[in-house]
């Protein structure tokens, strides 16, 4: 399980790095409440930016987008409604961003930043 949580961790410290380096200023990572996480919230100009960050080392079970269930996609939904909730952050927008992470071993992993992807 180590290594699974290394792999995470290491996924989500790239994405913060893409979201930051395009501009974004992050509010919270790895927020939680009784519902769930929400991996990443960012704000970009007036948009409340959450974001779900998926990591693989390879294709073998899917791609990252792959693992994004309709139930997950709820859920992430119903997060950002409780975030927005207790946390009174000026933005006029929410949008719901993926950043995908390939990072196999033993190669540069590859990031990519999916605006909007989910919804």
């Amino acid at each position: 399980m180590a290594l699974k949580d290394d792999l995470g961790r290491l996924g989500e410290d790239l994405a913060a790095a893409e979201l930051e380096r395009s501009g974004l200023r992050i509010v919270a990572r790895n927020w939680r409440c009784d519902a769930g996480e929400i991996d990443i919230v960012a704000i970009e100009g007036s948009t409340l930016v959450i974001c779900e960050v998926k990591t693989r080392s390879s294709n073998r079970f899917g791609t990252p987008m792959e693992a994004l269930t309709p139930a997950k996609v709820e859920r992430i939904y119903r997060l950002a409604t409780i975030f927005r909730r207790q946390h009174r952050v000026g933005a006029e927008r929410v949008r719901y961003d993926v950043v995908s992470v390939m990072a196999p071993r033993g190669y540069r992993p590859v990031v990519e930043h999916l605006r909007g992807a989910l919804g």
